[in-house]
């Protein structure tokens, strides 16, 4: 039987309400469990920097919150090296701040979290600075976080992300091989120039004896290119905070 427009109309209606109200109750109970689990891959992305990937891996979830909770502080600093405790009268945290939405400010108006690794329950035992990077790769928004070691010179990990770049070829940045590749390379050259660590053209040869060099990705010059731009723009970005860390360290030597 066919059925008059009213009743169309309202049984559409109600269906569309009855949806929304579904939709909406669904979003209110996924969307915390969507934040904890992003935060979590946060915390195993800065950890990646200082620990291994399988070690990271053996853990539960409760056990990385735990780990991550002894091991790291944080600070919050600007272009200038200066920290940042709130923006607008708000409060700020390292853990807080979205660096893919700091990427489209001037970089005089960013924030730079930096996480500090330390020894368990200790945070006065720092072995390591590890600092968020963002750039751009092949298709899309690529990013990382790079731990030096104390000297502020030594690289002691990196962990790489994308958001689609090509399987198989630009997507190896999130391999732990080719994330090796930085250990123990150096940012600045002799000069005390702030130089970072550039990815070079083709793969296969050994760049053991140049501080400053990588091998790169075969078939996947682009993605690497913007490794290299997203490691010199962000390093140089926090220079001023590196800077008045090796001071301090300095003059402790000294001392």
């Amino acid at each position: 039987m066919q059925q008059s427009n009213a009743y169309i109309i309202t049984f559409s209606v109600i269906l569309t309400v009855v949806l929304g109200l579904l939709l909406s109750g669904t979003s209110q109970v996924l969307g915390p469990l969507q934040k904890e689990a992003e935060a979590l891959d946060k915390k195993k992305q800065i950890l990646g920097a200082v620990i291994s990937a399988e070690e990271i891996g053996s853990m539960k979830a409760e056990e990385i919150n735990a780990f991550y909770n002894s091991h790291i502080a944080t600070v919050v600093v600007d272009i200038e090296g200066n920290e940042v405790t709130e923006q607008g009268g708000t409060p700020v945290t390292a853990e807080s701040v979205d660096i893919g939405k700091n990427y489209k400010k001037p970089v005089e108006e960013r924030l730079y979290p930096v996480f500090i690794f330390h020894e368990e329950g200790n945070a006065e035992a720092v072995q390591s600075y590890i600092f968020p990077v963002y750039g751009a790769g092949l298709w899309d928004a690529i990013w990382g976080f790079v731990a030096l070691d104390t000297d502020m010179n030594t690289i002691g990990g990196v962990t790489f992300a994308h958001a689609g770049e090509t399987p198989g070829l630009g997507a190896r940045i999130t391999e732990s091989g080719v994330q090796q590749r930085f250990v123990g390379k150096e940012i600045f050259n002799e000069q005390g120039e702030l130089v970072a660590v550039s990815m070079q053209k083709g793969e296969g040869k050994d760049y053991t004896g140049e501080p400053h060099k990588v091998d790169g990705m075969s078939g996947a010059t682009i993605t690497a290119n913007g490794v290299n731009d997203m490691l010199s723009n962000y390093l140089g970005h926090y220079k001023a905070f590196i800077d008045s860390k090796k001071s301090s360290t300095t003059l402790a030597v000294v001392n």
